[in-house]
């Protein structure tokens, strides 16, 4: 299932972490990109991290271009709009957008204050709360 735009360009999804030297922490993003494609949201779902792990965002958004996609939204996997998604990121998707000038980028949100994450942060408070139940 290939979504496209209005325009009809094809669109991909790049998920940004910071990147740990923890692999464990590194999977979460992996994981995050498996459960957004298995939902056939994006027909281009890949991953990059700002630093210590691979691949990094030039390479993700890299491979992005490299499926077809004219059209690639960087969401950063950060809870708030601190210097790494204001600064960072923003200077990653205008180098992206230098190197791949016929393909727009988009710098989504980051997570922030969703009204959704208040039901993710009322839900791991019981869990801690009732550890046995989990």
């Amino acid at each position: 299932m290939v979504l496209e735009n209005a325009a009809g360009a094809k669109k991909a999804a790049l998920l940004i972490a910071h990147g740990s030297r923890v692999d464990a922490a590194n999977r979460d993003l992996v994981g995050l990109a498996e459960a957004l494609r298995a939902r056939d949201a994006f027909p281009v779902v890949e991953i990059g991290y700002l630093e210590l792990a691979q691949p990094t965002i030039i390479d993700g958004g890299i491979a992005c271009v490299q499926q077809g996609a004219e059209r690639v939204f960087l969401l950063p996997y950060f809870l708030s709009a601190g210097a790494h998604v204001t600064n960072d990121l923003e200077r990653f998707r205008r180098e992206l957008s230098d190197q791949f000038p016929h393909v727009r980028f988009n710098l989504c949100k980051p997570l922030s204050l969703h009204p959704l994450l208040v039901d993710i942060v009322i839900d791991r408070l019981k869990e801690a709360e009732h550890p046995e139940s989990g």
